[in-house]
């Protein structure tokens, strides 16, 4: 059920023609897919991503986890699949912008460039069809944490990938009681006042920026906090994460967004197994082909 607003954003709007068909949208922002972490939905977004056809795919920054991957390699077969369709669509016409994060910062150096099919740059301008100016960049140059205190970020990466574990055990105990999964991260993020006004201040300072260079809105990541509202005048979109809300942001044919709630719409289990012979660490593993 589309959702779509008069201000040209909403949540759902799937776009198919017919049962079965592809999802045909004009743009799909993805960004937090953090591959190379086992909190990675990297099977969730090889479904999306073989479900969808669109003109252009921004890849929003924090795709692949630099971070972890320096501290230990972790890659399966889902990550392998997502790399794979990211640059078949490439080669079959979608233009594929890459606007590196903090996470894969490391791809920072190649601005400019353009690696199989996929451009990287820092940030990116997007015309709609609409004809409005949209802003799209990762957003951690807004997050003062990681801006200034790079050791503090680090941290608060530790303790989100420890609230991912017990996540993971919270809601083992749910399954072994028949309860449905339920994200006690998201729902610690939410109680947490100091984390509410963290985000609030990183929504107002990203759209601050748009407005004061003239655009009409901002399209970011970073914050694993998906959204679409309008803030003094701008509209904010941020496309949200594949760890645990599993969301996009597309932009269908006549300019209308909307943040497409993946895991939702296709009931996707969160307590599903992945495929045995895709699980696991594989230290002598590597990627089908470079990142890009």
């Amino acid at each position: 059920m589309d959702h779509s607003s008069d201000d040209g954003a909403g949540y759902g709007g799937a776009a198919q023609d017919e049962a079965g068909a592809r999802r045909r949208y004009r743009s799909v922002f993805l960004s937090d897919v953090h591959l190379g972490t086992r909190g990675c939905r990297a099977d969730f977004l090889a479904d999306f991503l073989r479900q969808v056809e669109c003109e252009r795919l921004y890849l929003v920054g924090d795709i692949v986890d630099g971070w972890r991957l320096r501290k230990s390699w972790y890659w399966d077969a889902h990550h392998d699949e997502v790399i794979r369709l990211v640059l078949r669509m490439a080669r079959h016409g979608t233009e594929v912008v890459y606007i590196p994060g903090n996470h894969d910062e490391m791809f920072r150096d190649w601005l400019g460039l353009e690696v199989a099919g996929v451009r990287l740059a820092g940030e990116a301008e997007h015309l709609t069809a609409d004809g409005r100016r949209l802003l799209v960049m990762h957003g951690d140059a807004f997050d003062s944490v990681v801006r200034y205190a790079k050791f503090i970020a680090l941290l608060g990466d530790w303790a989100y990938d420890t609230a991912l574990e017990l996540n993971r055990l919270f809601n083992l105990a749910r399954r072994r009681f028949g309860y449905p999964y339920w994200s006690l991260s998201q729902w610690l993020k939410r109680q947490v006042k100091g984390a509410v006004k963290a985000i609030d201040r990183f929504e107002g300072a990203v759209a601050l920026e748009a407005r004061k260079r003239g655009f009409d809105g901002v399209v970011c990541g970073h914050i694993h906090h998906a959204e679409m509202r309008v803030i003094d005048g701008v509209l904010y979109m941020n496309d949200g994460d594949w760890v645990e809300s599993c969301t996009a942001l597309v932009e269908h044919a006549d300019g209308r967004f909307a943040l497409v709630d993946w895991a939702a719409e296709r009931r996707l289990s969160f307590f599903r197994p992945r495929a045995r012979r895709e699980e696991g660490r594989r230290p002598d593993a590597r990627p089908a082909a470079e990142p890009a």
